[in-house]
């Protein structure tokens, strides 16, 4: 062999290129564990109950509700004297039961965009906090732990009580108001500031969280090169906080008008509970009226429609929100 022109033979699999299979070439199989009888046993054992509950007390309660909700059922939930959507066309005849509607329509329009302007606020303060950060969302937060039940009774009794001692009184006294009946029909109308303050104070720590999640999830890189740009101020609000928090948002918003068209326990407790005296104001929710309906006049097939209703209301202006706004679409 001359050194000169021959070489070695390289072995088989040098310089050669690696195979790539051909489409439609049968694929090696992986081996997957298989679950032998014990562990389907130890699956039905672990999973049983949470899906019995969540059969018998949500879905079949909702079917069973919607039955109702076809059916004359005043004083009973059993089934069997069907109207139909008699139901649905009487409580849609009730002035109540629209003034009802009326009176969320005109809270949600007004709660929705303050609490939305009020968090995204703090968000934006707390998040140019350098120490103590967490001190802050701690603080915020905790009122959106307290009962709605709790708060209630505070705003009722001590805050806004009526009484010259109660503490709204007082601090308008201090800059010479007369003592004002917060939770009577008055014009103008203050028992909305009952309302707006108490929805506000429970609140708006915890949508502040979330934007100040979303705040933290800018990259600070984007901040540093609009300010090398000469962008300060105003310029990166609108050219990149806002468009990076466009998601949450949406989201926020989705969550607000859900959370307000449900709203029950300050207004009923506040208005309906017993505790108002004479001359409340008759303030009450579609949620409130249908609960006086159902446990107050023990009329179920007509407590159950309404509770579609309201339902397919919330459902409905959540699809246009989304709609308009394009939250879930793909790229977004």
């Amino acid at each position: 062999m001359n050194p000169a022109t021959d070489t070695p033979p390289a072995p088989e699999h040098a310089g050669r290129p690696a195979e790539v299979p051909r489409r439609g070439a049968a694929r090696p199989r992986v081996a997957r564990p298989r679950v032998g009888r014990s562990g389907w046993i130890a699956f039905i054992l672990l999973t049983a109950p949470t899906l019995i509950g969540l059969g018998v007390f949500k879905y079949v309660a909702i079917g069973w509700s919607f039955l109702l909700s076809l059916s004359d059922a005043r004083g009973t939930i059993s089934l069997g004297n069907w109207v139909g959507l008699d139901n649905y066309r009487t409580l849609l005849a009730d002035q109540a039961f629209r003034d009802s509607l009326l009176q969320i329509l005109l809270f949600t329009a007004f709660i929705v965009p303050v609490t939305f302007a009020v968090s995204f606020g703090l968000a934006l303060l707390v998040h140019r906090v350098r120490r103590g950060r967490a001190l802050f969302r701690t603080t915020f937060l905790i009122p959106a732990a307290v009962s709605y039940v709790a708060a209630s009774l505070l705003w009722k009794m001590c805050l806004f009580n009526g009484l010259p001692t109660g503490i709204a009184n007082m601090i308008g006294g201090w800059f010479g108001a007369e003592p004002a009946a917060w939770l009577q029909s008055t014009s103008p109308p203050l028992y909305w500031i009952v309302l707006v303050t108490l929805r506000l104070w429970l609140q708006v720590g915890f949508y502040m969280v979330l934007f100040l999640a979303g705040l933290q999830a800018i990259p600070k890189e984007l901040y540093e090169a609009a300010a090398l740009d000469g962008a300060a101020g105003r310029r990166l609000l609108t050219g990149i906080t806002l468009p990076m928090l466009r998601n949450t948002a949406v989201a926020v918003l989705l969550l607000l008008f859900i959370a307000a068209f449900q709203a029950f326990d300050e207004f009923y407790n506040l208005f309906n509970s017993g505790l108002s005296g004479t001359g409340a104001a008759p303030v009450q929710t579609p949620l409130v009226h249908l609960y006086n309906t159902a446990m107050g006049s023990q009329n179920y097939g007509l407590g159950s429609a309404g509770a579609f209703l309201l339902t397919a209301l919330i459902v409905g202006v959540t699809l246009l929100q989304g709609r308009l706004t394009g939250f879930g679409r793909s790229g977004e």
